[in-house]
């Protein structure tokens, strides 16, 4: 049976003392549902600090929320050698982080503070050379990098021979060589004694863990950072995860995991062999994911095992539904394919939700009536109404660098918010779009049949609940957009806001050049090539 490492409190007295902090997000999703989620994020990165020796806590500020001043009133109260910030949110969190990080410096002047998460990973530049108070950011995966660091910090070992981090050195932000990808995924395991289980909720009141079964994916969206952040898809070991899970709920109660991962279905053979696992343990548990819907199609013939398993929902990211845009996102799939996926999914009993996004720059009203009736006819459970948004680590950003912006505040970019201009149609008339399509999709009669009778009483649940959600959303989005969400243009673009493109093909490119100055690189179909 899978069991946590060692307890915190017999840690010995000489190691160092680490706070985790994670920050109150002000995304709609962090507030409207009043549930919270542990920090994945910061539980994967304290296991293996934990397990090290050294003395780790969780300061979770998304709880309650916290304002930022008892945040670092407390995090005074803990007197930490080192404090560790990261959030899943990325660029949208990283203000918060920001501010906190200041905050804790000037109450903490002797404390180390480390950054980690995608945000940081490909803006350490700027964060460095603007963010006096941030000492280290660690870049890519955490778990060994942080551990490293700590060790060496402890040690007062050279810092610059920890791979994966970036410092100021010489008055310049400097980088070491990128840290090796974790090879096994269960080397490392996740925090859980860091948190308090009955304090996390999700899915109307269960209580709940984000979890994750894979790293990556390996499929080219050019919206998408997945591929360029982690390197490589990976997996778990099918038994161990499923062990993890088993003690999760008889120990600890957990009901509901929801999926960390964006394709955990990527690998066939691994993942129907984890469903597997999961029915032998006999659970009576919720698991909540995203897929791909070829993924769902390709296992047309053993979605009887995702049920079994305990799957209520997959999101499945359509972003689009017509042929053009798909092209040009690369995503790789199709509308016959996508309204297939809904159709299997809920001829076994799974939720399927849909998202489609909107902003790309050629959108008209045409293209938004179209994509409301053909959302109408896939017929998905739920839908999930995105907006573009341009984030410099993800090829897309090459082609939206020189749109401009209109929500110059950092803290929107969570694809909930317009960030980008359109040629022909004002951002009202894109988000009276975007709130007529949610609610034409959910309140038609056919949906609200839906809503009113459910064999299933864990689905009719779990049908209700995201009612209750949505409504809540819904009318929080127009009374933000009407008097909380300013909109200003100031001509600027996106990269005049956020600089050069900075995704790993460009990141791979600077190491090359460092290393040798002949080689002259060009970027080939998503994959770098190397002239002599």
């Amino acid at each position: 049976m899978w069991a946590p490492g060692p307890d915190v409190l017999t840690m010995p007295e000489d190691r160092m003392r680490i706070l985790l902090i994670n920050i109150p997000h002000p995304a709609i999703g962090s507030r409207i549902p009043k549930e919270q989620l542990p920090p994945l994020g910061l539980l994967a990165v304290g296991g293996p600090l934990i397990d090290e020796g050294h003395e780790v806590s969780l300061l979770d500020g998304e709880l309650g929320p916290m304002s930022l001043a008892a945040i670092v009133e407390e995090a005074v109260r803990r007197a930490p050698d080192a404090v560790l910030f990261g959030h899943s949110g990325s660029s949208s969190g990283h203000p918060i982080i920001a501010d906190v990080a200041r905050r804790v410096r000037q109450a903490l002047p002797d404390a180390r503070i480390i950054y980690g998460g995608v945000h940081p990973t490909y803006f350490w530049r700027e964060i460095l050379s603007s963010e006096p108070w941030v000492d280290f950011i660690v870049k890519g995966e955490g778990e060994e990098t942080a551990r490293r660091l700590m060790t060496a910090l402890e040690d007062g070992d050279e810092v610059h021979e920890v791979p994966g981090i970036a410092f100021m050195r010489d008055r310049k932000p400097y980088a070491t060589p990128a840290a090796p990808v974790i090879q096994t995924l269960d080397d490392y395991r996740v925090g859980w004694e860091l948190i308090e289980h009955r304090r996390y909720s999700y899915w109307g009141g269960k209580r709940a863990v984000v979890i994750q079964f894979s790293r990556g994916c390996p499929h080219l969206c050019n919206y998408c950072g997945q591929r360029g952040f982690w390197t490589r898809w990976r997996h778990r070991d099918p038994e161990k995860l499923a062990d993890e899970i088993a003690w999760l709920h008889r120990e600890h109660g957990v009901e509901v995991f929801n999926f960390a991962d964006e394709n955990p279905s990527a690998g066939r053979k691994s993942w129907l062999a984890f469903l597997k696992a999961i029915i032998a343990r006999n659970l009576d548990v919720t698991l909540v994911g995203s897929t791909r819907a070829g993924d769902i199609v390709r296992d047309r013939n053993e979605l009887h095992l995702y049920k079994q398993a305990g799957f209520e929902r997959f999101l499945m990211g359509m972003e689009t539904t017509d042929e053009p845009t798909l092209k040009l996102i690369r995503k790789g799939a199709a509308p016959s394919v996508d309204r297939e996926a809904i159709r299997l999914l809920r001829q076994h009993g799974i939720l399927s939700m849909a998202t489609w996004v909107a902003g790309f720059d050629e959108q008209t009203d045409k293209d938004f009536w179209q994509g409301l009736r053909q959302l109408i006819d896939y017929d998905p459970d739920q839908v999930q109404m995105l907006y573009v948004t341009p984030h410099r680590w993800t090829p897309y950003y090459r082609l939206a660098e020189n749109r401009e912006v209109i929500q110059p505040d950092l803290r929107r970019w969570d694809y909930k918010h317009q960030i980008l201009s359109m040629k022909r149609m004002p951002a009202w008339r894109v988000f009276l779009w975007v709130k007529l399509m949610e609610v034409s999709c959910q309140v038609r009669p056919r949906a609200l049949r839906r809503l009113i009778w459910r064999r299933d009483a864990k689905i009719r649940h779990a049908t209700r609940w995201y009612y209750r959600m949505g409504r809540r959303v819904w009318f929080h989005e127009i009374l933000s957009f009407v008097f909380r969400d300013g909109r200003v243009s100031d001509g600027r673009t996106v990269g005049d806001h956020m600089g050069a493109v900075q995704d790993h093909e460009e990141e791979a490119s600077a190491v090359v050049r460092r290393a040798s100055p002949r080689l002259r690189i060009e970027p080939v179909a998503g994959m770098t090539r190397l002239i002599g």
